[in-house]
């Protein structure tokens, strides 16, 4: 089985071209910190390449940009290439089959608190005035 689950940060701009037969893809990279803080007391990140086809590709290209939060599902692919210079050089990519867009901000900049506060409705804006229930009709 080969499958993965990320949540990370776009580390560059999402970059969409399309193959000879006329496929979309996009590639971007992300940051995924690590579960568990290092001697320093510090919290790593792995930087791993993600590859998206099709219309979902388009979708990154559109409504991402470098700094994003994504949720991505997947799996890992390896495979090397010749380099230029001779020497055998080895890939590994995230292929994602889905990926959500995890910002709340449109725009997929990170924001603050103080702009996610804004956004949201006040306590009795967009809801309907509650009415009481009779307790004696309920089935249970």
């Amino acid at each position: 089985m080969n499958r993965v689950l990320l949540v990370g940060n776009l580390t560059r701009d999402p970059e969409l071209s399309t193959t000879n037969s006329g496929v979309s893809y996009c590639r971007f990279g992300i940051a995924v910190s690590r579960r568990f803080k290092n001697a320093n007391g510090e919290r790593e990140a792995d930087f791993l390449n993600v590859i998206v086809w099709r219309a979902q590709a388009e979708n990154c290209h559109k409504y991402l940009k470098k700094g994003s939060k994504v949720g991505i599902v997947g799996s890992i692919q390896t495979g090397s290439y010749d380099a230029q210079d001779g020497t055998k050089k080895y890939t590994t990519d995230i292929v994602a089959d889905e990926v959500e867009f995890l910002n709340t901000k449109p725009g997929g900049g990170g924001g603050d608190a103080g702009d996610a506060a804004a956004q949201k409705p006040q306590a009795n804006e967009d809801v309907a005035e509650l009415q009481p229930v009779e307790d004696d009709t309920m089935p249970f």
